[in-house]
């Protein structure tokens, strides 16, 4: 076997492989840490080794040994000549080796140092090589990298293929090569040589002629730069003389520097004659302005037609609704509310930009939008408007939105827009157009027509199969552009691995915000060396917010579900993007917001004539609920924490080339027939850090570009961005410096090692990285798991580079449990600092993952103290639009889902909604489902701190828990929505407010949205969230439950606070017993999921997360009376897992009474100020203003806290009821009013 795996350091010693002459059977490459411990547990024997490449250290490698069921792990590290030594303590003089075999065989003597002898080798599991994986399974050979791919790369000597006879006759040189010569540089590469002589002699011999036809063409171009760019005309030929000159042994090197030359120039040649030519064409007195200096096209003026919302009991009063007409002029900064009166006559009211207050999206009636206007100085009202339909209604908060933003006096954008595309182009052209692509015109959710052609702030375009060279590609983009925006986008990256390609374009108005790009690929094709299968992905800043955007082509084939699991991870890990500073992290931690796309290959798990059947009825939900991508998110196994918007267009693959109407699923090949059924293999998911911004809003593909058997697909979104912050008060002095403060921190990670661990803190509000000391205390109670913990002693203070809260609000903070023996990490989180933000310790909650894998959890207790003087903050743009819970009926006709990934950040009525605990309670709802919110029964599994990941965690020591401790099966109901809300009463809190990194989605309007949220389940809500912000998961990160295990979960928060950690001794494992069967349509869940467990859960010697949940929730509340298993509340679909409300420990709300104006007659909505809401006599409405938090000014008034006075009695509980939920608004808010208290004293 050939070849050195990836961690295969310098040669020890003299040139000498450190593997030897070929890798031994126990070497297991580049395998994770995680997977590693899996394996040597299935060993089950104490002296049971591996050796690995180390995570931490590149060309180092670590050996694993496993001993009393635990793993230790020894780093094996080379030194300054390549000899290897395993790491000792200090002082002790280290044995070295030339090589891995010759350090294994001293220690597979006893008494060597290590914990116990090596005995027992666990050997790598081989894969077959010949594993063809082409273009889906269309062709028999791989394609050849196009012509035009400067990143390209052709198979090496490693992989010799048969090759074509060359048109040249020059193919009897490398035919030679390969039967001769190549096995002679195979065996110098054996014994440790690092050049391959004998191919550079072919090489040299095959570029003979090419030699001359460049330096030809280089004459010719230096000509041209003589004519067109005088000034570095010399200079090209001195560059010319120089490649010229080389020569000799180095004839290979000459060439290539010769063709790095010739690249430059035509890159620039065109540049320069254009220049030229414009230069000369100023002079004409009627020359068109440069492209750069256009300005978009105007917006022309919108009018939405829409009826004014009155309840029934008004209806008596004022007869029938009248209609409205609501003009958005966003270039004139105004809307427009007319509405007709007797006689054709019309009664019109104009309102500028800055007299619009907010807009208020009802979440139960899609087409519904409050509009609360400024009347008078420091006077509001609010009137509610139906839309002609939901699409209507985001069109005009979409012009709204952008009408402020244009109008604002803010320098720098809070939100911007961006379009990503991906489309698998069969390796044929683009048609002429492909305006519906760009212009999200098709099927699915759509823009609607009055801002579909509003251009996006940027567009990122991801393409598979494409034959076009890379400028050719990017110009005809921009040239789509600026046909319909009449702007000149820029390029700001284009990167291709082969046919794969990925471009980002960007507003010229934007170009001077975007810095720090980053480009690299990854390719996954066979045996990782060819790119016809891989990733290309681009990073930048825009602004101070970090993007990421990955484009895929991933294997084909229906059966290959495990290859494109793994293809996935590869990218994850390999793909260099990013802040170097951040190896430690994988991709989808790097950034603020990661979009993956691509043609990802998942298909769907279903009988073709079923598939077909179920399309030409539209009906998609079944078909989601076997593809291949959806089941495994479900596992945990791939895009863990991603998000994705409904999917509601038809399968965009495998169409008949030249139509829409037919899917070809079946080929005739030499190997019998070919099937690939209809499935969506092209996909956009995202991921983004926990309380930031991002909505999207269309998410379809084409219908009628049909040259390729893929359509394009595209989705848009609004995302939050910050700003470069620059501090008005300078650098903080000592007695203004911010400070983030730890009290503790407790981790549970799943490994069987037992070494000590500490914790690292990156983020770019601190100077540098920071590391805590060792964690002062450990205990397991699980060979499988190790719970540590750092108290305040061992936990560093860390300084903020600035001290504002505007500024550290939108700072988030990454964390990496890392281990002192070999310094690889053991997962890593992220958590925003806005929740943290008070004189009061915070306690956050979330998830630990490595390698895109879930490793545990972490949850501790923090604050971030900021200094009174630097508290002042303001309203960002996308917070101008809110969401209102209005009424308390779950919505009529179709039930609409909102995946939401964690606790959302919502506003009504101008408040903010921290709990984000939007419910739908169903007509339906039965007296038990009422009594089961009884807060006397509650019990909440999710707290415990051994309720994990479990998959993999071998039966030996988690053994299957017996029939009598597993639920029973019970049936679903498809059409029912979620569970019952808690009882609207209760007012306790929970002790521990959450942090970690949700992803929050939009619902399409009057469509179901189901996807995987941050606990990884799917959720119910009651209509399209408006301005929806990540929040962190519930108090506990809860892994999805089968619908058995809704029998556990409370409905209602803690009567009183408990102990936040229990205590791990307490819980036990029972012995095993037999297992229940799944039930029918259900599948193993990886962190519980599924419910039931049967044979496929098992199968990979997993204990089920159920089963110890149980356990753990039985022990954790003795004495409580058991839920009554025989009614538990109904789910949507096959079990998707526990809607995060039901587990929700934050009180609910009652819901949010309408505003005064709402309830009133239009006619004295419109014609008396009595019923405007005015400020008390003492100016609540400054002091809002003055701390940047004027938007609960109407929550606070109308909950009776007029007067300045008064207010200096509230409490958390009349702040939540007001409005104010955000715990950083509440905790300003609370002390701005100590102060004035004490000033007053």
């Amino acid at each position: 076997m050939a070849g050195g795996g990836g961690g295969g350091g310098g040669g020890g010693g003299g040139g000498i492989s450190p593997l030897g002459p070929s890798p031994p059977m126990w070497y297991h490459r580049d395998l994770s840490r995680a997977a590693a411990e899996e394996l040597l547990a299935r060993a089950g024997r104490d002296g049971s080794f591996l050796v690995r490449d180390s995570e931490s250290v590149n060309g180092a490698y670590a050996l694993c040994v496993l001993f009393q069921k635990h793993v230790h792990t020894y780093r094996i590290l080379p030194d300054e000549e390549g000899f290897l030594a395993v790491q000792t303590s200090q002082g002790v003089q280290p044995k070295r080796f030339k090589t891995l075999p010759e350090l294994v065989s001293l220690y597979l003597q006893p008494s060597q140092g290590l914990v116990t002898t090596l005995l027992y080798a666990v050997d790598r599991e081989e894969t077959a090589t010949d594993d063809r994986d082409y273009s889906d399974g269309e062709d028999d050979k791989p394609p050849l990298p196009p012509r035009s791919a400067s990143t390209s790369t052709p198979p090496g000597p490693e992989t010799p293929t048969d090759s074509a006879p060359a048109a040249n006759g020059l193919s009897t040189v490398s035919h030679e090569y390969l039967k001769g010569s190549y096995a002679l540089d195979l065996e110098a590469v054996k014994q440790g040589a690092c050049a391959l002589p004998h191919l550079n002699k072919t090489l040299v011999a095959s570029c003979k002629r090419l030699n001359g036809e460049v330096d030809k063409v280089l004459s010719g171009l230096e000509i041209l730069s003589k004519v067109f760019d005088q000034q570095s005309a010399f200079m090209v030929s001195r560059m010319i003389q120089q490649s010229v000159n080389q020569g000799g042994d180095q004839e290979l090197e000459n060439l290539v520097t010769k063709l790095a030359v010739l690249k430059d120039l035509l890159s620039s040649i065109e540049k320069k004659a254009l220049k030229a030519l414009q230069d000369m064409s100023l002079s004409s007195p009627c020359s068109p302005p440069p492209l750069s200096m256009r300005h978009s096209k105007a917006i022309p003026v919108q009018a939405f037609e829409v009826k004014l919302d009155v309840y029934l009991a008004e209806l008596t009063k004022i007869g029938k609704s009248q209609k409205y007409t609501l003009s958005v002029d966003v270039e004139g900064g105004r809307l427009v509310v007319m509405k007709k009166v007797k006689d054709s006559q019309e009664d019109w009211t104009t309102f500028t930009h800055d007299k619009i207050r907010q807009l208020i999206k009802s979440q139960r009636v899609q087409n519904k939008l409050g509009i609360v206007f400024e009347k008078e100085k420091d006077k509001s009202q609010r009137k509610d408007f139906i839309f002609a339909s939901a699409k209507k209604r985001e069109a005009f908060c979409q012009l709204l939105q952008l009408m402020k933003n244009k109008h604002s006096n803010q320098d720098e954008p809070d939100m911007i827009s961006i379009f990503i595309g991906t489309w698998n182009m069969g390796s044929v052209p683009s048609p002429k157009s492909v305006t519906s692509w760009v212009l999200c015109r098709g099927l699915g959710k759509t823009l609607d027509e009055m801002t579909v052609t509003i251009p996006h702030d940027l567009y990122v375009f991801g393409t598979q199969e494409n034959s076009v060279c890379d400028r050719e590609w990017v110009e005809s983009l921009r040239a789509v552009l600026k046909e319909h925006t009449e702007l000149d986008y820029k390029p700001i990256a284009v990167q291709s691995l082969w046919s794969i390609k990925i471009a980002v374009l960007v507003k010229p108005e934007h170009e001077n915000r975007i810095s720090h790009v980053g480009m690299s690929s990854v390719k996954t094709g066979i045996a990782n060396t060819l790119g016809n299968k891989g990733a290309v992905g681009v990073s930048f800043m825009f602004n101070g917010t970090s993007f990421g955007f990955v484009n895929c082509h991933l294997t084909s084939g229906n059966e290959k579900i495990a290859r494109r699991n793994q293809n996935y991870l590869d990218i994850l890990r390999l793909l260099s993007l990013g802040d170097k500073q951040l190896s430690s992290f994988d991709i989808s931690l790097r950034f603020t917001h990661l979009f993956w796309l691509g043609d990802l290959n998942y298909r769907l798990d279903m009988d073709i004539q079923e598939i077909l059947n179920y399309i030409n009825r539209k009906e998609f939900d079944p078909l989601l609920k076997v593809d291949q991508l959806n089941l495994e998110r479900e596992k945990n196994k791939v895009f863990l924490r991603f998000a994705e918007e409904e999917i509601s267009f038809p399968p965009t693959y495998r169409y008949e080339r030249g139509s829409r109407d037919t899917y070809v699923w079946q080929k005739q090949k030499a190997t019998g027939m070919r099937t690939n059924v209809p499935s969506w293999c092209d996909r956009i998911l995202w991921k983004s850090y926990p309380e930031t911004h991002i909505v999207c809003n269309s998410y379809g593909c084409t219908d009628d570009i049909v040259t390729s058997d893929h359509s394009p697909v595209f989705a848009t979104f609004e995302v939050g961005v910050t700003s470069q912050f620059v501090s008005k008060k300078g650098l903080p002095k000592s007695s203004e410096q911010a400070y983030i403060e730890f009290e503790s921190i407790e981790a549970i990670v799943k490994t069987a090692s037992r070494t000590k661990f500490f914790i690292e803190f990156y983020s770019t509000c601190l100077e540098e990285f920071k590391k805590s000391y060792e964690n002062d205390s450990q205990s397991s109670d699980n060979v499988n798991f190790l719970r540590v913990s750092w108290s305040n002693k061992q936990l560093t203070t860390l300084k903020p580079l600035l001290s504002e809260i505007e500024y550290l609000q939108d700072q988030h903070l990454l964390l990496t449990v890392k281990s002192l023996d070999g310094y690889e990490s053991y997962g890593e989180c992220v958590l925003a600092l806005k929740s943290m933000i008070g004189s009061t310790a915070q306690q956050f909650h979330t998830y630990l993952s490595h390698r895109g894998e879930e490793t545990g959890n972490i949850r501790g207790s923090m604050r971030v103290r900021v200094p009174s003087e630097r508290m002042g903050t303001r309203e960002r743009l996308y917070e101008w639009i809110s969401v209102d819970k209005d009424e308390g009926g779950g919505p009529k006709g179709r039930s609409t889902m909102v995946s939401r990934v964690g606790h959302e950040y919502v506003k009504s009525l101008g408040k903010v909604s921290e709990e984000g605990e939007r419910k739908e309670e169903t007509a339906a709802r039965s007296k038990q489902d009422a009594s089961d919110s009884d807060p006397s029964i509650c019990k909440n599994s999710y707290n415990n701190p051994a309720y994990y990941i479990l998959e993999g965690v071998p039966n030996q020591s988690a053994a299957a828990l017996s029939p009598e401790l597993l639920p029973s099966p019970t049936s679903t109901n498809p059409q029912a929505a979620k569970l019952p809300p808690s009882s609207a009463g209760a007012r306790n809190k929970s002790p521990c407010a959450a942090s970690g990194p949700p992803h929050p989605r939009r619902p399409m309007a009057g469509h179901p949205v189901r996807a995987i949220s941050e606990e990884g389940t799917s959720e119910d809500d009651g209509g399209t969230t408006g301005s929806t912000l990540t929040r962190p998961p519930p108090d506990f990160p809860p892994p999805p439950l089968p619908k058995g295990a809704l029998e556990m979960v409370a409905e209602a928060p803690f009567p009183k606070p408990r102990p936040l950690y229990p205590d791990l001794a307490e819980v036990r494992i029972p012995a095993a017993g037999p297992v229940a069967p799944m039930a029918p349509g259900e599948g193993f869940r990886r962190g519980g999921g599924g419910g039931g467990v049967g044979p496929g859960a098992l199968d990979d010697q997993s204990c089920s997360v159920l089963q110890m949940a149980k356990t753990l929730s039985e022990s954790e509340f003795p004495g409580q009376p058991p839920r009554a298993p025989s009614a538990p509340p109904p789910l949507r679909g096959p079990p998707m897992g526990l809607g995060l409300d039901a587990c929700r420990t934050f009180p609910p709300r009652n819901p949010i009474t309408e505003s005064i104006a709402e309830d009133m007659p239009e006619e004295a909505l419109w014609g008396s100020s009595s019923s405007s809401l005015s400020v008390g006599e003492s100016s609540v409405g400054e002091w809002l203003q003055k701390l940047g938090l004027e938007r609960y000014e109407e929550g606070l008034l109308h909950n009776g806290w007029d007067d300045l006075e008064f207010l200096s009695d509230i409490t958390e509980e009349d702040l939540e009821e007001a409005g104010v939920l955000d715990p950083t608004h509440k905790r300003i808010l609370l002390e701005s009013l100590r102060q004035q208290q004490q000033q007053q004293k």
